[in-house]
């Protein structure tokens, strides 16, 4: 039964209609009632047949005959063969039949193939697969030095706990009016912002930053900004997680794209620099650094760009430091979950973690401290 498993399908659901059809007939209504199952009996054994394939005749072209059509006739004849008619092109451009030629054809045309990674693109192995493409090497945690930063009092935001608690709340319970919320990321996201620019007051270069949201990183890099720019390169990528409804991403996946979008921003500042087409190791490492969440899960994420050249796996490699699935708390309810009349979590916000909070700051006053 192993080696023929379709075999063995096929025969249970014979049997199963079988034992439905000896059901039928013994109703009351007798002869009419078996004349039907039979029928369906019979078009189910039909409907389960498959479909004949018809084999394509291929046309033998011999060399000092010509083919006998009925092209000239101007009208069908079954004993002619059928005539082929020349493609008709059109002598001007109409873009709704417009025909793009061969790819062999185009003037872009390579014989190496290119491969694009995109917002949606789910790498199989994840992590490890990006590691590979970018030729990194991974190193479990954020650096020590970067982490200094927050943990430094004259670095500490007044109130912080309790203002992190705040926006929580407010991206859960108050700024929807949903039962249970489903995207929240967003708004979370823009309130952690909106408290790390408050240390502008002692730090001035936090005010020569910007945001930029839904940027372009192709080939060259193209961002709505010309020229020599203030703002040229990338300091932090944010990647909201659930932003997309059509594209949903499993975890490990999820830091594989930011990795690799991290990977193209480094590789895009190395160009400029350095020139593109210049594949050597960097006299001067590039950084940079990336947060993802999905409104309670957060993935910490610094790149360090050493070598552009990719051609073999031995050698200086680039670098790469990840902490993954840090929670910012544990449950937030609106509504208490009861179970059998017991209260089994209390509403609101349970189990806040600051220390999570404190990596967010951290990547966020790297540079400007």
């Amino acid at each position: 039964m192993s080696m023929y498993p379709e075999v063995t399908v096929a025969a249970a659901a014979l049997l199963s209609f079988r034992h439905f059809s000896k059901l039928s007939w013994l109703s009351v209504h007798g002869a009419r009632n078996r004349l039907q199952a039979r029928r369906l009996c019979v078009g189910r054994l039909s409907a389960g047949k498959a479909p004949s394939v018809k084999e394509s005749k291929e046309k033998v072209a011999i060399p000092g005959l010509d083919t006998v059509t009925y092209g000239e006739k101007m009208h069908f004849v079954p004993w002619l063969a059928k005539p082929v008619w020349p493609q008709w092109e059109r002598d001007y451009k109409d873009p709704k039949h417009f025909r793009s030629p061969p790819s062999q054809e185009m003037p872009l045309y390579q014989e190496t193939p290119c491969y694009v990674f995109n917002q949606r693109t789910s790498a199989l192995e994840g992590v490890r697969q990006a590691l590979w493409l970018t030729k990194s090497k991974a190193v479990s945690g954020l650096p020590p030095q970067l982490l200094s930063l927050a943990e430094s009092p004259a670095n500490k935001i007044p109130n912080q706990e309790i203002r992190v608690q705040n926006a929580i709340k407010h991206a859960c319970f108050w700024d929807t009016t949903e039962e249970q919320p489903v995207k929240y990321s967003n708004t979370l996201f823009f309130n952690l912002l909106h408290l790390c620019a408050t240390l502008q007051s002692s730090h001035p270069l936090i005010g020569r930053r910007m945001l930029t949201e839904k940027y372009i990183l192709a080939a060259s890099w193209k961002r709505g900004f010309r020229g020599q720019h203030f703002y040229p390169h990338a300091h932090t990528l944010y990647f909201l997680e659930g932003d997309d409804a059509r594209c949903k991403l499993r975890p490990e996946q999820f830091r594989a794209k930011m990795i690799m979008f991290l990977f193209g921003n480094a590789l895009a500042q190395a160009h400029t620099l350095f020139g593109a087409k210049t594949y050597q190791v960097l006299d001067h490492p590039i950084t940079i650094q990336a947060v993802g969440t999905n409104g309670r899960l957060f993935q910490f994420i610094v790149f360090q760009l050493n070598t552009t050249d990719l051609s073999g796996d031995d050698g200086i490699k680039n670098q790469v430091w990840l902490d993954e699935d840090a929670e910012i708390y544990d449950i937030a309810k609106v509504r208490p979950p009861f179970i059998k009349k017991q209260l089994k979590v209390p509403a609101g916000l349970a189990g806040y973690k600051p220390e999570t909070f404190t990596k967010f700051l951290a990547l966020y006053l790297h540079g400007a401290v």
